[in-house]
């Protein structure tokens, strides 16, 4: 019977065969500010930045094809005693059903409400979508955030 640690140590070693080392060579001014930046962020290695620099980069790259799939949330604010703003924004969501994952509705103010809608589909759909909802009589502001569907 082989023991937990043994077990982990092949769990470690399996990883370890799937990840390439790659060396990279930077002026020692960058190195430095890098090394402030990931740090003030939190992260515990050059390696785990590097990573996810390069999937932020890749994410970018798909979210710039209109047919490519992803997911966002489009973040509003609007004054809920515009003259029937709920209404339309429900209608429109529903007018495109299989693209709403969900919604939340929060109440910031008196007047103001906060409406965040997961929309789920393809990048120019979702962009065109988030243009309607966000052009609506009544939204403040409005701003929709993409991620690519599928993950890297």
């Amino acid at each position: 019977m082989r023991s937990t640690v043994q077990l982990l140590n092949d769990v470690g070693d399996l990883l370890m065969s799937q990840i390439e080392r790659v060396g990279v060579s930077l002026e020692k001014e960058l190195l430095t500010a890098f090394d402030d930046l990931i740090s003030s962020q939190g992260y515990q290695s050059r390696s785990e930045a590097l990573r996810d620099l390069i999937r932020q980069q890749l994410s970018n790259q798909r979210l710039r094809n209109d047919k490519a799939q992803a997911v966002a949330a489009v973040v509003l604010v609007y004054d809920h005693h515009s003259t029937a703003i709920m209404e339309r924004l429900t209608d429109l969501q529903h007018s495109h059903l299989l693209k709403t994952i969900s919604s939340l509705h929060v109440h910031l103010g008196h007047h103001d409400c906060l409406e965040v809608i997961v929309l789920k589909g393809k990048v120019g759909e979702i962009n065109r979508m988030a243009d309607m909802l966000i052009s609506i009589k009544g939204v403040k502001l409005g701003k929709v955030n993409l991620l690519p569907a599928g993950g890297l």
